[in-house]
This record gives structure tokens, C-alpha cells and sequence, in this order.
């Protein structure tokens, strides 16, 4: 009998990134709880980190690469999977070249040691000029603003929590989803410290969350017309002389044009519309202004839905103009611990930003920051004709659960003359693909997180060691990528040099940082530099992103400085202090300076304003997660998933009288994309005039080896988003706000 052995861990699951201890025996998880040492998480867990022991010995997760054999599957070895992957790419790249290869990049990539890293490598390798991501369900619109606002695609500001006296939070449920583009553990905790000291919390939401419940205040908000109520917070600001940009007026042009944009916007314009009440409206305004230090904070129910950019834009409108951008307990930049590859401007892009360069082939639909919106990829798919996707890889991806009119991606998938999945699991997507390519464990491989970090609440840094040692004939997902890009790049199977493309890779980064302004690297040699940073692959990566980040050694500049091989000597992670003001040496925007006006925003606003006229616009759907669920990564997991049912549709009690419903009854729910069948569960805590249903189900198709998720199957409510239904700007997905019927089953 081997001695229990525990292990530090970061739980990779999500942006709280907490310390794990991970106890082991005999090559079985015994158990797991919270680090209390941890310097990030300080001994908090979500339900979820308990479980990576079960996602690690999941009877369903592959071990070994997956070809199609008629309508189902079989292992084959590593050589014959890449070899089968040459064969179906080959016809597909003599006719109609690379163009014809797509490629989706889900949301589990900016969780994972290799996929976070690498997924920059395998684009350009490859030649891939069509992507589809995650992204356009979820935060594009954040990343139109920080880039025409701050100048880079992540220069996300985050609330700094533990000093503030004043939060105001719209579409965001950290009591589910923990903190999203706000890494932050314990986000309830900070709320409670923050009335404890006497400052206020006030959650905007069509549902009283428990984050509201916690908060102890909820405005109710009509889905959609955030940008409204937040438009209307501005017109008060200037009505009242209540602008005060502080240490930011030196660096802001165009509050006078926002101003005039934001006269018409009175609250008394926008209640009826919103459903918030002028006097709300205009206290929220003043207590923003009159707070010591606050912060206005847009998630997720502000970024897909109709007016996602102009919502997200006037959080940091708000957070400008009453001079709480960059002050402590305000909103701020973290300034993580290591470089990272996705603050580099895309070739592509280096004389200056621009949009809608391009128009997707079918529909017409403008590239916003190189993507088109995800739903455009099933009509890709389908649409005979020149410039026909044929070739599609999915990295760890599940868009026929994620993507909005998700029945027609169902039914696009298996036109493909090639899909290869890098996937663990035989899920709703990767049943259709002709060979899947699974990864490790999370229990079997390092982590840091690399993106995470950019939009931390607290400076730190935290690397894991592999619980488990991954087996021999296992290659990581990094070297999973760099064979793939280069077969689809021309290069024969049997002929990749994987340790020489990731060379290559190397050298690209460390050129990329050379040429970024302010690199402390710029005047050093290359061959130095490569040569005084040995091994390969994401740690090599990390290894180098520490020693050029603000407090790496700068390779000899500060040999004090920090390197991956100092970051190894605190096992409980790195603590590197509060967040600290950032402008405007961290702006890469023109001139260093901030546009609050920039024009391919605020061409939008007359949209805005007919969205008044438009009034009521009936039964709207709205979605929500759990704590114990994660997309739809986490519902095979028979710990999380287990007990009451809850992928219900939340409805209101009047409406459920209106409608003749009644709670644990059947629903019947049709949008203009499609219909489902849904148990109802009636609520005083969703607003009239909304129903909700979670996101990430919908388990029950043929050819998925999900074993728990298929007994709790639930139902998927992307199959009611339209997939025209866009945010203009962005070109995110709305998948809040969209009308529905409700009837009786």
C-alpha cells in the first residue's frame, strides 16, 4: 500500500483559479479540498474543483485516439490517427487549398496548459484564414471596446473589490459563475466585505440571483436595455455636473461628444423602456459620483444580447467620466505576472485596427477582430459553392451545444468531408468527427493560467505541477496542434518535426515580445535569449513569459527577478500585491490616449434610440448557469448533476397564471429558430415578461459516449437563438432578450 501523497493544485475550471490540495493513493484521487494556504484563494472552493479526480478517471474520457468506422468508432494508435487525419485533408487541400479548412476554438482552450498556448501557434501554421470561437457567444463586444478604447483586445479593467465602496453590476452572477473576465475567488465574500464597511452593492438583472440576495439590492431590468439604463446614467452625470474624469482628464478626448450623444437619454426617456425607474436611475448615477471608489462591472448579460458593444462601451463610459478608471478600488488593469502571446497585436492588424475588413461568403457577415460570428459556420458548411468549408477542426469545442441555432450546426457537421476533434469525451460535436485526438487530464499535466491572469481583481502568480505522470505514448495537446497545423500546412504525417516547429514557435515569441513597446528584452540578442531558455513546449513558453514580465529577472537585468524555476519554491503561489494605477504607460491606443467617442461605436447609437419605440416586446428568454455546472463541460460528472433537476424554465408567477402553466408541468417554448419541451418552475425571483433556461444541456443525441449526462439530458436552449440575431458591432451572438411563446406541453 503506497502512503496517501498530496499535491498543490490551481483548479483549472474556471477564472476563480483556486488552490486545490489533491490527496493520492495508490494512483487514485482520494481527495480534494481547498488549499488554505493558497495565497490567491486563501482556502476558498466552488463545488466543481472536488471533482477533478472524477474527471480524471471517467470511464467515458478517451485514452486513445478515435477514427470513424461506419457510424461509430475505434481506437487506432497515435501514427495511424495522424495518418487517417492527412488522408482526409489531402483530397480537400489539392482542390480547393486551405481556404476550404476551418476551424473552431471553444472555451475550454484558455484553460489548458497546452491549448492556451499553442492555439496561437497552430493558426498561422496552418494557414487557417477562416476562425470561429467561443468568443462570439461570450465577450466579443469586451474585446471591440478595450481595443478601440485602451488598445489591445484584453486590456479588460476589472473592479478592484477589495477597495471598493461602490459596485455597480449588470448581467453578472458570481454566485454561479464565480467571477467572469473578473478573476476573483470568493466574489460573494467581497461583496460582503464591502457592505461591512459601508459601501453598497446593486446587482441589474431580470432575475434576483442569489448575487443579488447577497448584494441586498436587485434592479429589475427589461433583457436588452442595459445600454439604455446605462446611457441614461451618463445624461444624469452631465445634467448634474457630476463629470469628474480626476487623474484622467489629460488623457481623454471626446467627453464632449458624449455628451452630446447622451442629452436625449433623460431617465424619464428610458423607464418604460427599461422597466427601471427614473429615481433609480438617477441614484445610481449620483452614488457612482459620490463614492470614495466605485466600479460599474457588464458581464456576460451585456455582451450577447442586442446592444452587447454599446452596453459594454458604457460601463466604461461610466467608470471614466466619474474619474474611477484606474484608481484603487475603482476599476484597474491587473498586471499579471507573465508576457503573454494574446497581448500581441495580430500581424494583421499592425498599422491600426480596423473592422469589417471582409464579409463571410453566405450571409454577408462583416469580420470583426478576424471572426465572423459562430453562427455563420453551419451555412458555411452547408451552401454548395466556391469557398465551401469542407475541412473543419474543433479544439475543445462543443458548438452543436454552444452556438446559437444550434439544430442547423447539428445538421451541417456531417456535410464535412473532414472534422477532426481534439477532444476528451465522444460529445454532441465530436460524434460527428472522422477522428478524435484526446487530450490529457487536467491531473496530468502542469498549469498556469496564462489569459486569466490579464483580468485578475489581485496580482499573482501560481504554477502546478502534473498530479500524475501522463503515459508514455501520450502526446500533449501542444504537440497534438503542431502536428495537425503542419499536416494541413503540407507537410506528410510521418515527416513532422515537431521539435522544430515548436523551435520556430519559440522564436516567434520571443521576436513578438522584442518588438513590443516598453519590452525589456528589445536590445538583446535573439540567440541569447534562446539559448539561456531550455526545454520545449508550454513550460519553456511560461519559463520565458515570467523572466520578461514585470517581475522576471529580465534575463540578467534583475537576477533577483522571477523565472518558472523561483515560481517552483512557493508551491502555495506568489502573492504580488494590489492592483496598482497602470495609465497611461499600459495604453497601446493612438497616442496613448483614450477616444471615449470612437466612431464604430457610436454609429450605432441611433439603433439604440428606436429600440425606445419599439416598447414592449412580449415574452423575452434569457439564460443562466449553476454553480455546479461549467458550458456543458461538467454534466458528466454524476456528483454535480445529481438530486433536483435543474435545467427547468424559471417563469414568473403572474405569467405562469396568465399562461396556465404550473410548477414541475411541461412547457412548450418556441422562438422563430425552434421549439422545445421544458419542465416549468414558477418564481418570484425572475421579473414578468421573462423566462430563463439554463445553458450547456441538451445531452441527448445519438453517438454521444456521455453516459451521466445522457440520464440527465436536459434540453438545449440554443435551439431557440436565431443565428441572424447578432450584436451589429460585435457580431457576438444574442442569446438574451429573444421572444418566445410559452404554452402549456
Amino acid at each position: 500500500m503506497v502512503n496517501d501523497v498530496t499535491h498543490l493544485r490551481t483548479c483549472p475550471l474556471c477564472e476563480a483559479m483556486c488552490g486545490l490540495e489533491v490527496t493520492v493513493q495508490d494512483d487514485q484521487v482520494t481527495r480534494i479540498r481547498a488549499d488554505r494556504e493558497d495565497v490567491w484563494s486563501q482556502g476558498y472552493l466552488c463545488p466543481k474543483g472536488t471533482t477533478l479526480g472524477h474527471l480524471y478517471e471517467d470511464p467515458d474520457r478517451l485514452r486513445a485516439p478515435l477514427i470513424r468506422d461506419g457510424d461509430g468508432f475505434r481506437e487506432v494508435s497515435w501514427p495511424e490517427a495522424f495518418a487517417e487525419v492527412e488522408r482526409l485533408l489531402a483530397p480537400v487541400l489539392a482542390e480547393d487549398g486551405v481556404d476550404a479548412v476551418s476551424c473552431y476554438i471553444g472555451n475550454p482552450t484558455a484553460h489548458n496548459f497546452s491549448l492556451g498556448r499553442y492555439a496561437g501557434a497552430f493558426v498561422p501554421m496552418s494557414g487557417i484564414t477562416q476562425l470561429y470561437s467561443a468568443g462570439t457567444v461570450d465577450q466579443w463586444p469586451k474585446n471591440v471596446v478595450a481595443t478601440l478604447l485602451y488598445g489591445g483586445m484584453w486590456d479588460i479593467p476589472v473592479p478592484d473589490l477589495d477597495r471598493a465602496e461602490f459596485v455597480l453590476m449588470l448581467g453578472a452572477n458570481p454566485a454561479a459563475s464565480q467571477g467572469s473576465l473578473m478573476a476573483c475567488p470568493d466574489v460573494l465574500g467581497r461583496i460582503d466585505a464591502i457592505r461591512e464597511r459601508g459601501g453598497r452593492v446593486v446587482v441589474v438583472d431580470p432575475r434576483r440571483t442569489k448575487t443579488a440576495d447577497r448584494a441586498g439590492e436587485w434592479v429589475a431590468v427589461q433583457p436588452g436595455t442595459d445600454a439604455l439604463l446605462l446611457m441614461a446614467m451618463v445624461q444624469v452625470l452631465f445634467a448634474e455636473g457630476l463629470v469628474d474624469l480626476a487623474h484622467l482628464a489629460p488623457l481623454v478626448d471626446g467627453v464632449d461628444e458624449v455628451e452630446r450623444l447622451a442629452a436625449p437619454y433623460r431617465p424619464e426617456a428610458v423607464e418604460a423602456v427599461t422597466r427601471v425607474p427614473a429615481d433609480t436611475i438617477r441614484d445610481l448615477a449620483r452614488s457612482l459620483a459620490a463614492a470614495p471608489a466605485g466600479a460599474v462591472y457588464g458581464r456576460i448579460g451585456t455582451c450577447n444580447q442586442e446592444f452587447g458593444t454599446l452596453a459594454s462601451w458604457l460601463v466604461e463610459v461610466l467608470n471614466i467620466l466619474t474619474g474611477n478608471l484606474d484608481r484603487p478600488g475603482g476599476s484597474m488593469f491587473a498586471n499579471p505576472a507573465s508576457w503573454s502571446i494574446v497581448t500581441v497585436r495580430p500581424p494583421d492588424q499592425a498599422e491600426g485596427w480596423g473592422f469589417n475588413r471582409w464579409t463571410s461568403r453566405v450571409r454577408g457577415a462583416p469580420e470583426v477582430l478576424g471572426q465572423y460570428p459562430v453562427s455563420c459556420l453551419a451555412e458555411e458548411i452547408a451552401t454548395p459553392g466556391e469557398g465551401r468549408i469542407r475541412a473543419l477542426v474543433v479544439i475543445a469545442g462543443n458548438p452543436v451545444i454552444s452556438a446559437p441555432d444550434s439544430d442547423r450546426l447539428d445538421a451541417a457537421l456531417p456535410q464535412l468531408d473532414a472534422m477532426i476533434s481534439i477532444d476528451n469525451w465522444v460529445n454532441e460535436t465530436s460524434r460527428h468527427a472522422h477522428v478524435i485526438l484526446p487530450g490529457l487530464s487536467a491531473l496530468e499535466q502542469p498549469h498556469y493560467d496564462d489569459l486569466i491572469w490579464l483580468f485578475a481583481t489581485r496580482n499573482a502568480a501560481n504554477f502546478s505541477e502534473a498530479v500524475f505522470p501522463p503515459p508514455p505514448d501520450r502526446p500533449a495537446e501542444w504537440e497534438i496542434l503542431l502536428r495537425v497545423a503542419a499536416i494541413i500546412g503540407g507537410t506528410a504525417a510521418a515527416e513532422v518535426d515537431v521539435e522544430g516547429f515548436d523551435d520556430g514557435y519559440f522564436m516567434g515569441l520571443v521576436m513578438a515580445q522584442q518588438a513590443q513597446a516598453g519590452s525589456r528584452i528589445a536590445d538583446r540578442d535573439l540567440t541569447e535569449i534562446l539559448e539561456a531558455t531550455p526545454g520545449r513546449g508550454p513550460e519553456r513558453i511560461l519559463d520565458f513569459g515570467l523572466r520578461v514580465g514585470p517581475w522576471g529577472e529580465g534575463y540578467g537585468r534583475d537576477p533577483d527577478g522571477l523565472t518558472l524555476a523561483k515560481l517552483r519554491e512557493h508551491p502555495h503561489g506568489l502573492d504580488l500585491g494590489a492592483l496598482e494605477p497602470r495609465l497611461p504607460g499600459m495604453l497601446t491606443s493612438p497616442g496613448r490616449r483614450i477616444d471615449l467617442a470612437p466612431a464604430y461605436i457610436t454609429g450605432d447609437l441611433d439603433r439604440l434610440a428606436a429600440r425606445i419605440g419599439r416598447g414592449d416586446e412580449g415574452l423575452v428568454l434569457v439564460s443562466r448557469r449553476h454553480v455546479r455546472s461549467n458550458n456543458s463541460w461538467m454534466h458528466n460528472v454524476k456528483v454535480l448533476v445529481k438530486g433536483k433537476d435543474r435545467c427547468t424554465l424559471e417563469i414568473n408567477t403572474a405569467d405562469a397564471d396568465r399562461l396556465s402553466l404550473v410548477d414541475g408541468a411541461r412547457a412548450r417554448v418556441s422562438s422563430e429558430a425552434g421549439s422545445l419541451e421544458v419542465p416549468v418552475e414558477v418564481t418570484d425571483t425572475i421579473t414578468a415578461g421573462v423566462v430563463c433556461l439554463p445553458h450547456g444541456w441538451g445531452h441527448d443525441k445519438d453517438g454521444t459516449r456521455l453516459s451521466v449526462a445522457r440520464e440527465h439530458a436536459g434540453v438545449n436552449n440554443n435551439v431557440l437563438a436565431p443565428g441572424h440575431l447578432v450584436d451589429v458591432l460585435s457580431g457576438n451572438a444574442v442569446v438574451n432578450g429573444i421572444p418566445v411563446e410559452v404554452v402549456p406541453a
